[in-house]
């Protein structure tokens, strides 16, 4: 399987520069998994595709302002770090521009030395592993002087950094948002509720395994970078209940549906635990937690496009994207919406 099988092309314009003024007022392609059949409508109109025989499962990460510009403590050498994973205490997995420049034993400062990083591991790709040295509270250090990480594709500054988080984010630990989620309004949530939809939550926070573009051919050799996840008691028992049932189980996302696979993979059940996962989800493999998916519009080449690959077909994405593609939907992060139903 080639990583070029998923490659399509997507004028300039149709890359979401900025949020839509009102969340849920994106555009919602419906598609049919099986049939490939299309609908399009508006994403408050997702309460009209579900039935209190849904379960709705929501990850709510939190983004933190994880971009960090800084100076290298010995040269002034400008140097940016991207926030990627926690791996103990203040010790953190982080993106490195430029990465030559940063060797063992490297300080970089940060707000005048509010905020100093020291390089104690160097990995390939551009990542270093860093010790934070402060004093008071991490996050809100990182609150004043970090930025949103905004993809690279995203050249617009972006005014109001609450719309790059959901609005129902909880836990804070992502590098990036989990952009299905963006759509949703906390009066859709009641308005779902009250239709008897029963939602429940899962946290991943979105690293580099998310958003790594795959620079392999073969599509089987590419590697994921993990990602830390969990899923507790409460959201367990409703989703075990919901498989007993008959019910089904709504994803928001790639990265709650790699939660709820991983889980499922490893256990053969939901259960309360955490973890770090790296699951590949490409054409082949076999879903065993998720019915139907709510997600954006992915880029070329990109795991996400092979995920959502898998969970129809290759065939019914490409021609579903190049319908959207047709009608003018906005792509990617702060792009329009797919439901992807049974």
């Amino acid at each position: 399987m080639k990583t070029e099988d998923f490659d399509y092309y997507l004028p300039e314009n149709l890359i979401a520069q900025t949020p839509i003024n009102k969340r849920d007022e994106s555009k919602l392609m419906v598609l049919n998994k099986e049939t490939g059949t299309i609908e399009h409508r508006h994403f408050a109109d997702i309460i009209d595709y579900l039935t209190p025989n849904d379960v709705l499962v929501l990850n709510d990460t939190k983004v933190m302002p994880a971009r960090l510009i800084g100076q290298k403590e010995d040269t002034n050498g400008h140097i940016e770090l991207l926030l990627l994973k926690n791996t103990q205490n203040n010790i953190y997995e982080c993106l490195c521009k430029p990465a030559k420049r940063v060797k063992i034993g490297t300080i970089v400062n940060f707000g005048d030395g509010i905020l100093k990083a020291k390089c104690i591991e160097v990995k390939e790709e551009g990542i270093r592993e860093f010790e934070f040295l402060y004093d008071g509270i991490f996050y809100e250090i990182l609150d004043k002087l970090g930025e949103m990480p905004l993809p690279p594709y995203i050249h617009k500054k972006l005014k109001d950094k609450n719309r790059y988080q959901t609005v129902y984010a909880k836990n804070i630990g992502s590098a990036a948002a989990p952009t299905a989620g963006l759509h949703f309004t906390q009066e859709l949530l009641e308005k779902l509720k009250n239709k008897g939809i029963t939602i429940c939550y899962v946290t991943l926070h979105v690293g580099l395994g998310t958003f790594r573009p795959v620079n392999v051919e073969d599509v089987t050799t590419h590697k994921m970078h993990s990602e830390f996840y969990t899923i507790n008691e409460e959201t367990a028992k409703i989703l075990n209940q919901a498989k007993k049932d008959g019910k089904n189980i709504v994803s928001v996302g790639t990265t709650t549906t790699r939660v709820l696979e991983t889980v499922m993979n490893q256990y053969q059940t939901f259960k309360a635990c955490s973890g770090y996962t790296s699951i590949f989800i490409y054409p082949g493999y076999q879903f065993k937690a998720v019915d139907s998916l709510i997600t954006n519009f992915h880029l070329p080449k990109s795991t996400l496009i092979m995920l959502v690959s898998a969970f129809c077909s290759k065939e019914i994405i490409m021609n579903a994207y190049s319908e959207a593609i047709k009608n003018n939907y906005r792509f990617f992060s702060f792009g329009d919406s797919m439901f992807i139903k049974k």
